[in-house]
């Protein structure tokens, strides 16, 4: 008993001291900086671990030793040619002349700031968590002995993606640039496609330890206040430790969770994202993505690509017909198969019937399982294709596709209609333009299948008229979801099943913008 009570003490006495060397090492790390150059170097230091990546120097910049500076910087976030070129060069060889008029130490920091230093972007800090925010962000720290200021010197240049082409949204015709996962890149190919002084773009971070950079971006005087108000709002809201993609950012702002369609679009193409903010929605940019999110979103916003509005107005409505079908058939064509055979072999023609009713002879399973069966076995290949090296990912996959189907229908697993109805579904599905809206329909499908295999077209009925309520019940910051089907607005239909002429479109959408809607003057009044 003794002997547990002395290790009792013991441990609770290491505890304590443990303790007492937290307390004293958050003391060390002062809210304030030092007067002293050694101090703050020796304190953001620490504050880092005394990591091995941390680069800090202190030098005299005179004969006497009068004036100490030191800098301070992380390897592999700064531009080392402009730290040493415009930072440690400007100062140490090009302050002499100022010296010389005004010898005192009160002057030190305005003539390093206003004469020694060539870099175009300088700060002034004076909260110690402020400079390590900023140390970690790519800039470079410089502290002058005997002041409670940091000089920031603007000098990010870490290793960054190349501007290539769309990786998930290509097309035939239209800019083949895209989004990388450098913030300033990105806003920057977006500034160099709207060249408009009501351009305007907000910083902030988000994450308590990536402290991630987020922008937001929209046109003044286009864009609606109250959806900017918003969007502020919702991201203001956000405390949690890390954002590292958009799609964090999409959780935690999107109005509705527990909805398989998206509420809030996202691309990694430019041209897009140019278009959404001359419509008068508001861009999100997230640092160290590619994709950019468009708020607020609209149902037929996901049916609709880039090179719609690069092409004639007459192939563009074909293109756009065509998705729409496809979505219908990703839909349907499974859970109608299962309807049809099951319950209503009475509006198939006989000859159809004759025929299907051969090819399932000796299938030894219902159609709802086989079509299960046969759905997940492809939902495996294409994430199969998606996971797998480049090489050989599109290789497997389409030799897997082939070897199971025939196989399956060898031996009698499956019929040949089965295998039809699946391939039709997954061409389908594959036409859509957004990834998000082709997983949607993924989910909902295999929901109308089992309300198929169980009430019929009835079920198939009501699963539609179920997810049509659930549609018009969405909201994207504010605006109806349907937009502008349901609310029905008859200006607004000129880009929604069909695409009219440019000339036509001289309106932008009534409900994401109600103050700025003449896009472009008819003719008539020109």
């Amino acid at each position: 008993m003794r002997i547990k009570k002395l290790s009792e003490l013991t441990s609770q006495s290491r505890k304590r001291k443990d303790k007492k060397e937290e307390a004293q090492v958050d003391s060390a790390v002062k809210k304030e900086l030092f007067y002293t150059v050694r101090q703050n170097l020796d304190n953001v230091k620490q504050a880092l671990g005394n990591s091995t990546d941390v680069i800090s120097r202190e030098f005299n910049i005179s004969v006497e030793e009068k004036f100490t500076l030191g800098i301070l910087y992380i390897d592999g976030l700064v531009n080392e040619d402009a730290v040493e070129h415009y930072a440690l060069e400007s100062i140490m060889h090009h302050h002499g002349a100022h010296l010389k008029h005004d010898d005192s130490e009160t002057n030190m920091f305005e003539v390093i700031r206003n004469y020694s230093l060539s870099i175009g972007e300088i700060k002034e800090v004076t909260a110690f968590d402020d400079v390590l925010l900023h140390v970690l962000s790519g800039d470079t720290a410089l502290f002058v002995n005997g002041y409670q200021t940091c000089i920031i010197a603007g000098t990010r240049g870490w290793k960054e993606r190349a501007v290539s082409e769309p990786q998930a949204q290509t097309v035939v015709r239209g800019p083949r640039d895209s989004f990388t996962e450098t913030l300033q890149t990105n806003t920057a190919l977006i500034r160099r496609r709207i060249k408009s002084s009501n351009l305007h773009v907000e910083s902030q971070q988000i994450g308590k330890v990536t402290q991630t950079d987020v922008a937001i971006m929209y046109i003044k005087g286009i864009a609606d206040e109250q959806v900017i108000k918003e969007v502020r709002s919702r991201l203001n809201k956000i405390e949690i430790d890390g954002i590292l993609e958009s799609g964090y950012i999409e959780q935690l702002i999107q109005d509705e969770d527990y909805t398989p369609f998206p509420t809030i679009y996202n691309t990694e193409r430019p041209d897009s994202v140019a278009a959404g903010l001359l419509e008068g929605r508001v861009a999100i940019l997230v640092d160290g993505t590619p994709f950019t999110l468009l708020v607020p979103a609209l149902f037929i916003q996901f049916f609709q690509a880039a090179e719609d509005y690069y092409q004639r107005a007459d192939i563009s409505t074909l293109i756009r017909l065509i998705r729409y079908i496809a979505f219908f058939l990703a839909l349907l064509t499974p859970s109608a198969y299962i309807a049809l055979t099951t319950f209503h072999q009475e509006m198939l023609p006989f000859s159809l019937l004759v025929s299907i009713a051969a090819q399932r002879e000796g299938v030894p399973f219902p159609a709802i399982i086989e079509a299960l069966v046969m759905e997940i076995t492809f939902e495996i290949l294409r994430e199969a294709g998606i996971r797998l090296p480049r090489a050989v990912g599109s290789a497997i996959s389409i030799v897997g596709a082939l070897v199971l189907g025939e196989a399956a229908v060898q031996a009698g697993l499956v019929s040949p209609a089965m295998v039809i109805v699946v391939s039709i579904t997954a061409i389908s599905n594959f036409v859509s333009p957004a990834y998000d809206m082709a997983i949607a329909v993924r989910m909902l499908r295999f929901i109308l299948m089992i309300l198929a295999a169980t009430f019929g077209l009835f079920g198939i009925i009501l699963g539609l008229i179920l997810m049509i309520l659930h549609l018009c019940s969405l909201r994207s910051f504010g605006i109806p979801y349907m937009t502008p089907m349901a609310p029905f607005i008859k200006q607004d239909q000129k880009d929604v099943l069909i695409r009219r002429s440019l000339k036509k479109m001289n309106t932008r959408p009534k409900l994401i913008n109600e103050t700025n809607i003449v896009r472009e003057k008819s003719q008539k009044e020109n």
